[in-house]
Formats: structure tokens, C-alpha cells, sequence
């Protein structure tokens, strides 16, 4: 089980589109040394999503909420709410819950600056980072984040990290290759274990 220190659950869409995103927003809570936890970790068929997710909050210090998927579905017509959603469970957690639950950190995310204003009016006054989309954008706002919350001086710079989350996109097929893996589909854990495997070869470049 990952520490509550050092775990950060990733509250964002899971679609094909925004899958670059994703990565790279794995590989930044991976390469500043910390855990990543979604609900995409655990398949339990025997479990409720809701408390699934409930408990990866518990179990997490800090969260990336991402809000960038606010626009209507194409098919239905309506919003996605999951990510809202959670990051209420997040904040109340913080609010209301006891002990280490207080200390947990958050940073909110959207593609553009003040749309969440529009949706969302009731967070208004807090900081909200944007990344225009930009995988190398969302590298950027978590590295920072995180160094900021944690005070850790060993966490490197963004732009060290960018540049090892290219090299890694590159490196990907031959990792895959290596762990018998299909780069096309991976899940979510051995997503994670090829970026783990990944630092392990290039702790020093």
C-alpha cells in the first residue's frame, strides 16, 4: 500500500483523447518521487466506484483535480460530473475529516484560465493553474505545486522534467518490449511500472 505521504490521487478524464495528459501527468508525480493513485488502480468487481475513489482520497495527502473536461457530451449532450464530483470528496475530506485528513493538499486544473468561473462559480477564490492542453504544461503547474506543498529541496526542475517525460515518450516501445507489454493498452499499473523501470535506467541523464 502506497504511504499517505507520499500518495497523489489524479481526479481527470480517462478518455483516448486525453491520454497524453494523463501520462504526463503520471510520469510528474512519478519523477518528483511521489505515488500515483487513481481509480483506474484496482479492477474489484466486488467494490462500489464510488468507494473505491472515497477510499484513494482517504489514503492520498495530496490531489490533482482536473475540470478540463467540462464541455458537453457530443452523444448525450450533457457534462461529465465525475470530476467535480471528486474533487467535492477531496475537499470535504480535507474539511471535515480528522487527524492527517487536514493536512492534504490540492491543486485544480483547467485548460484555460477563469473558464471554470463559468461552471464551477463556487470555488471561485482559490488558485486554479492552467495548461492550455499542453502535456508539457501540466508537467509544469505539478512540479511546481509539488515542490511548493511538500518544501522538498531534491525535487528537480519542470524543465529537467519535461525534457525526461520526452525522452521517456520515445523510449516507451522498447520498454514495452522489454516488460512483454503492449504499448497500445496499457492499464493503468503497468503504466506505472514502465516509467518506474524507465527512472531506474536514467536516474543520472
Amino acid at each position: 500500500m502506497p504511504t499517505y505521504s507520499r500518495s497523489v490521487f489524479i481526479n481527470c478524464p480517462f478518455s483516448d483523447d486525453f491520454a497524453p495528459m494523463f501520462r504526463a501527468m503520471v510520469f510528474a508525480v512519478v519523477d518528483c518521487g511521489y505515488e500515483p493513485r487513481c481509480a483506474l488502480e484496482t479492477n474489484d468487481g466486488g467494490q462500489i466506484r464510488l468507494q473505491k475513489i472515497e477510499a484513494i482520497i482517504e489514503q492520498s495527502k495530496f490531489g490533482i483535480h482536473d475540470l478540463s473536461n467540462m464541455e458537453l457530451d457530443e452523444k448525450n449532450f450533457l457534462p461529465r460530473f465525475n470530476m467535480p464530483l471528486e474533487l467535492g470528496l477531496f475537499l470535504g475530506a480535507r474539511r471535515f475529516g480528522s487527524g492527517t485528513q487536514k493536512d492534504k493538499r490540492l491543486i485544480i486544473l483547467d485548460k484555460e484560465p477563469h473558464r471554470y468561473k463559468i461552471a464551477m462559480s463556487d470555488i471561485s477564490g482559490r488558485d486554479i493553474s492552467h495548461h492550455s492542453g499542453d502535456p508539457g504544461e501540466a508537467i509544469l503547474c505539478i512540479r511546481d505545486w509539488l515542490k511548493t506543498v511538500s518544501r522538498r529541496k531534491n525535487i528537480p526542475g519542470a524543465k529537467y522534467i519535461v525534457e525526461r517525460y520526452q525522452r521517456y515518450e520515445i523510449d516507451l516501445p522498447e520498454i514495452c518490449k522489454l516488460l512483454k507489454y503492449d504499448a497500445d493498452t496499457l492499464i493503468f499499473n503497468d503504466l506505472w511500472e514502465t516509467m518506474v523501470e524507465w527512472q531506474k535506467a536514467n536516474l543520472e541523464s
